[in-house]
């Protein structure tokens, strides 16, 4: 994510905060699409949430995999690579806060555009 966000612990719930506004417009999407084209909310829930979760933290889930994995030798190849990340200090806070806000939004769709889809065709016995 390109936005200019705070530091620390802030920046991090406004990350899962865009995360979650991502995974509702996900859900709201693949809902419409997938009635137009008959799948069942569990396709609609699974192209949704990995959809919004590559979108909202897929780039700083590659920084902090390349960090775990890429044996930085040297101090200055390290900072140059830490310079590129917005805040160093809370990757893995924001990755996880990204995730979470971004399910949370799949699921918070489902239960807004589920229950409303649900009780207008409804067939009263």
């Amino acid at each position: 994510m390109n936005l200019p966000l705070h530091f620390g612990l802030l920046g991090s719930l406004e990350a899962g905060a865009i995360a979650l506004l991502v995974g509702l417009l996900a859900y709201f999407l693949f809902h419409h699409l997938g009635r137009s084209l008959r799948w069942t909310h569990g396709h609609a829930l699974g192209w949704a949430s990995g959809l919004s979760v590559a979108v909202s933290a897929g780039i700083d889930m590659w920084k902090l995999f390349y960090m775990g994995i890429v044996r930085m030798e040297s101090p200055f190849y390290a900072r140059l690579y830490l310079a590129t990340i917005h805040d160093p200090n809370e990757l893995g806070t924001r990755v996880v806060l990204e995730i979470i806000g971004a399910l949370s939004g799949v699921a918070l769709g489902w239960v807004a555009f589920s229950s409303r889809s649900a009780s207008g065709s409804s067939d009263p016995d």
